[in-house]
């Protein structure tokens, strides 16, 4: 099973948007294969978004991750790299499609309440800064069954 990083952001949290976002994606399918919450330091937030680090965003998106607690995921399923980009909807949410996470709750891109990773070795390289191997857990759902061939 393909596995991806999700971020619930600051934002998200405040809003009380955490279960709504576990619920997409549980009843889309995927499960959780470990959940964190806590404020993200400025290193793992700097080691996260390294690859923006010459944009002019850089520092202010910095300072915005690391301004309260956020939840940290490990999501698993067939596809879920794609899966979740799908339901998060596009970066900017005025692009996102409604029925997604950011076409239904965001406004700007600074606040988008969401973040997922964008390929299987981003989703590695995201879920190796936020958890230590041991926990992550892989488990069997019993709808398995119903969900892959």
């Amino acid at each position: 099973m393909e596995q991806t990083y999700i971020m619930i952001k600051p934002d998200g949290v405040q809003r009380g948007l955490i279960g709504e976002v576990v619920s997409r994606i549980e009843n889309r399918g995927l499960k959780v294969a470990a959940m964190r919450m806590n404020v993200m330091s400025e290193e793992s937030a700097k080691e996260h978004y390294k690859e923006h680090v010459e944009r002019p965003f850089f520092g202010s998106l910095i300072e915005y991750v690391t301004s309260g607690p956020s939840v940290s995921m490990v999501i698993e399923g067939k596809n879920a790299v794609v899966i979740m980009r799908a339901v998060n909807g596009a970066t900017n949410p005025v692009e996102a499609l409604p029925g997604t996470i950011r076409g239904d709750f965001a406004v700007e891109t600074g606040r988008n309440v969401v973040h997922a990773s964008d390929s299987p070795e981003s989703a590695q390289r995201e879920i190796a800064i936020h958890f230590k191997e041991s926990e992550v857990t892989s488990y069997s759902k019993v709808d398995e069954v119903c969900l892959y061939e």
